[in-house]
């Protein structure tokens, strides 16, 4: 794979990783791991909130009246 970064976002890429003394590599793993962890669990949210809507519609029927 690769992966090619704007100029913009190389630069800033670079300056970063220079701060926090880190690879580039390395902050770029970092935030795909935060992004696929995220992705679960918003896919967790939507899978629980459509069981309890279904679970409660008669409820949230007459909430919403």
């Amino acid at each position: 794979m690769n992966l090619r970064l704007r100029d913009d976002q190389q630069e800033a890429l670079k300056l970063r990783a220079e701060e926090e003394g880190r690879s580039m590599h390395a902050i770029v793993l970092q935030a795909i791991d935060r992004y696929l962890e995220q992705e679960v669990d918003r896919e967790a949210v939507r899978k629980l909130g459509a069981k309890y809507a279904l679970r409660h519609a008669e409820l949230l029927k007459r909430l919403g009246e």
